[in-house]
């Protein structure tokens, strides 16, 4: 079922969570999602919002620069299903447990936003979101996983200073953010960027700020409709963070 939760509890969310919610089976991800394979594996991230200290945030993680896949990137806490739990919130509170240190009976889960097939690495994924009721210092869960967890204010998402794009030397062109000191791109730049767009707090940003991604070693991975070099659709699909297997942390990408 995609859509707010039969038995969620919607009081007191701030007007662009609710503007989401409403949103929600509609997001404007600009793209068509493929049929996912008979073999996709069930996987699921969350999407915590809270309050902070300067308004409505959101909760990332930046993956370990050790990892063999998607390290140093920066994601929504999330993985894939183990065999028998309550997929996907079960699933996802689970992994925000354990990277983020998130304490699930701390969480209101609102809703699950439309599944995602994501191709290159055959993954079904199921954004959950969710509101953070008493919020827990956010702390990394497992150091061999994740480098470091942040709060990042919707507000520093939404500002035009903070938005740029980022070109892949394969060619691949879309949307990324320099927030907390880290370059979001990717899967989980595209999902902001709808959720910016479906809250009500999308601004004009300058989209001819391209801006140079190192080289990972392997085919980046992209929210399908991301513009290449020839303004075409990318037809790759997104991954869960954007993979980087032999590089080092994300940082500030410079302006060109």
């Amino acid at each position: 079922m995609t859509g707010v939760l039969p038995d969620a509890d919607l009081t007191g969310l701030p007007g662009p969570v609710r503007r989401l919610l409403d949103a929600g089976p509609d997001l404007p991800l600009r793209h068509r999602m493929p049929r996912p394979s008979a073999t996709a594996r069930r996987s699921a991230v969350l999407i915590l919002f809270g309050e902070g200290p300067h308004g409505t945030d959101v909760l990332l993680i930046e993956k370990s620069a050790r990892l063999r896949t998607h390290a140093g990137q920066p994601a929504f806490p999330g993985g894939g299903a183990d065999p028998g739990e309550d997929y996907p919130v079960g699933t996802a509170l689970r992994e925000a447990q354990e990277e983020a240190g998130v304490d699930p009976d701390g969480v209101r889960v609102l809703a699950t936003l439309p599944e995602l097939f994501l191709g290159p690495s055959d993954n079904l994924v199921v954004p959950v979101v969710a509101w953070w009721d008493d919020p827990s210092d956010v702390v990394v869960g497992d150091p061999r996983e994740v480098a470091r967890v942040a709060r990042v204010p919707l507000a520093e998402l939404a500002d035009p200073a903070n938005r740029f794009r980022v070109r892949h030397p394969s060619g691949y062109v879309g949307p990324a953010f320099g927030v907390a000191d880290m370059v979001v791109w990717g899967f989980t730049a595209g999902l902001l960027e709808a959720l910016l767009e479906a809250a009500g707090l999308a601004r004009p940003w300058d989209v001819r700020d391209v801006r140079p991604l190192e080289e990972s070693g392997t085919r980046p991975a992209a929210v399908p409709g991301a513009l290449g070099e020839g303004g075409a659709e990318d037809a790759a699909a997104p991954t869960v963070a954007s993979p980087a297997p032999d590089g080092g942390p994300a940082r500030t990408v410079p302006r060109r």
